[in-house]
């Protein structure tokens, strides 16, 4: 269903109307005002919480968006899901070494707002 509501389902059979709030929806629009993040975390292991984030935003958010204002928005997402403390930490690998699976999830979902 979430790939459905994301527009991440391409194959098999779908049909109906969905709808937001009442109104139908348009998946340009909603694909800019929401995140999406995978059940399993893809982060590259070998970068901090912070250079994860902040490569997101470079990446991601639009070119009129200046150098000081990513920064500040890594660091609003950072506090919003206290992720600040582990600011220097690097991602790691899973169950091996760095963020334990609770830290990689928010730090995922970090990534899709940053985006945002």
């Amino acid at each position: 269903l979430m790939d459905v509501l994301a527009g991440r389902k391409t194959g098999g059979y779908i049909e109906g109307n969905i709808s937001i709030s009442g109104y139908p929806k348009n998946q340009t629009t909603f694909a800019r005002v929401s995140g999406y993040c995978e059940q399993n975390d893809i982060h590259s292991p070998y970068v901090t919480v912070y250079e994860s984030l902040l490569y997101s935003a470079w990446l991601r958010l639009s070119k009129d968006v200046d150098k000081s204002k990513r920064k500040m928005f890594v660091d609003e997402v950072m506090d919003l899901v206290e992720l600040h403390p582990l600011r220097n930490a690097l991602v790691g690998l899973p169950g091996v070494d760095g963020l334990s699976t609770e830290q990689r999830k928010r730090l995922t979902i970090a990534v899709e707002l940053v985006a945002n």
